[in-house]
């Protein structure tokens, strides 16, 4: 059976019998993948009474039914498992950790936002990372709290990644 590029939804052909299956097949497996919601992430055993329309992140060990679909997305029908396999970029928010899950490099990553700049109502609070800002020493007059809470702030700014080291 011929499937798409991208999706893998099964495909139509000329001359089918039972044209319907094949066309339910696909919008079974689009329900699944488009704007995605899974229950949990990284779950090796599948749950033993799902409802249909539930769908899991299976994790790198699957067991059962789930067994050689390591990190597919696993929705429950009323025909059984359904598989997506992800591609790079697919997004899928995860009830359980109440986060966005992106599939990168081979695997699903959470809790990682990647961007040039954020910008908030229209203003940009953070951009790209500037050059170290050196730490204050030496000089004639020195206010030993002040340079403590400059240091402190620094390492702090540092630590979050705000400015370089």
């Amino acid at each position: 059976m011929e499937t798409t590029a991208r999706l893998g939804m099964p495909l139509i052909e000329p001359g089918q019998a039972q044209k319907e299956m094949v066309h339910n097949e696909a919008l079974t497996l689009l329900d699944a993948g488009v704007q995605s919601s899974v229950l949990a992430a990284g779950v090796d055993v599948p749950p033993s009474v799902p409802m249909p329309g539930q769908c899991w992140i299976v994790g790198h060990v699957p067991e059962g039914s789930w067994a050689g679909n390591a990190s597919s997305i696993a929705m429950w029908t009323e025909g059984g498992w359904r598989f997506l396999r992800p591609t790079e970029g697919w997004s899928v928010w995860d009830a359980s950790a109440q986060q966005v899950l992106r599939y990168v490099a081979g695997s699903w990553e959470t809790g990682i936002i990647s961007a040039r700049r954020i910008v908030i109502g229209g203003t940009p609070v953070l951009g790209a990372q500037q050059p170290a800002v050196p730490t204050p020493s030496g000089g004639n007059v020195i206010d030993i709290e002040v340079r403590r809470a400059i240091a402190a702030m620094l390492v702090a700014l540092r630590t979050h990644g705000l400015i370089a080291p």
